[in-house]
């Protein structure tokens, strides 16, 4: 036997080896090869035995068949087709679902916000106060002196009128939210501009994902323009509810409104008790 049959018969034994066949055995001379119902005489002397394997248990009628010894043929190999693979085996599983953040991790994400021109004239970031898995939250505008002095929303004159609405529907200030569009409070109290609140909202949204309450409210209509998107003055839809992701949102006037004319309090409590009614029906 030359050098090339030695080499192609060792390439054919580590084939059937590779499907699982172990055990060969030797043809006498002339015996030929048979194939399903029909026999191939090969009509080859002893001097070139026949390598012959018996058929794996699953018969496939694909498994290759050599045809080296043959006169008058070329060596060729047919194609096994390999089963079908599922790709989900080999695909990472899902990550994990990302915790939710606290309302400390966006505070310390927040920083020493530099983020706009209102950090030039604050004294304190008013980051928000309250339970933080509070079923309602209070969005106001920004702080005033007395919050930027003492860090904390709705502090002043605005912040006693609040809490004094909160105490008259039966609720109690630690049991809500409440928080700004802005942190720091803007000069002479004028309302947010526009980049100022673009720089700040993010943190405010990231707060209501956190805290997922079950009412917002909007005191105010820079609060109402920048949660609900409404371009409408707040005479038009205060006191109406609104769809804010998968919650409610909710406009009443500010507290701060109701101090410069006292004749719209009796508004206000009433879109007070508005606010409790649903906060109790959904509980």
């Amino acid at each position: 036997m030359d050098d090339r049959l030695k080499e192609e018969l060792a390439a054919w034994l580590e084939f059937y080896r590779d499907l699982g066949i172990e055990e060969f055995y030797r043809r006498e001379p002339g015996a030929g090869i048979e194939l399903g119902n029909s026999k191939l005489e090969t009509g080859v002397s002893a001097e070139a035995p026949i390598v012959s394997a018996a058929p794996p248990a699953t018969s496939d009628s694909r498994l290759p068949v050599s045809e080296t010894s043959l006169p008058g043929h070329e060596p060729r190999t047919a194609a096994i087709s390999p089963p079908p693979i599922s790709l989900s085996l080999f695909e990472a599983p899902p990550p994990p679902p990302r915790a939710r953040e606290t309302l400390e991790e966006i505070r310390a994400d927040l920083g020493d916000c530099q983020r706009c021109k209102l950090a030039r004239g604050r004294k304190t970031i008013v980051f928000g106060q309250g339970d933080p898995h509070a079923a309602l939250v209070f969005v106001g505008e920004g702080p005033g002196a007395d919050e930027d002095e003492q860090g904390l929303p709705f502090v002043g004159r605005a912040g006693k009128l609040l809490n004094r609405m909160i105490q008259a529907v039966g609720m109690k200030r630690e049991e809500v939210y409440i928080c700004n569009i802005v942190k720091c409070r803007p000069p002479g109290n004028r309302t947010p501009e526009k980049d100022e609140v673009d720089a700040c909202s993010p943190f405010l949204f990231r707060q209501l994902q956190s805290i997922q309450p079950r009412l917002v409210c909007c005191l105010g209509s820079p609060a109402m323009k920048t949660l609900l998107g409404i371009k409408e003055g707040i005479t038009r839809v205060r006191g109406q509810f609104f769809d804010y992701g998968k919650t409610k949102a909710f406009v009443a006037y500010h507290p701060a409104y109701i101090l410069r004319n006292p004749r719209e309090e009796k508004i206000l409590r009433e879109d007070f008790e508005t606010i409790r009614d649903f906060v109790k029906t959904r509980a």
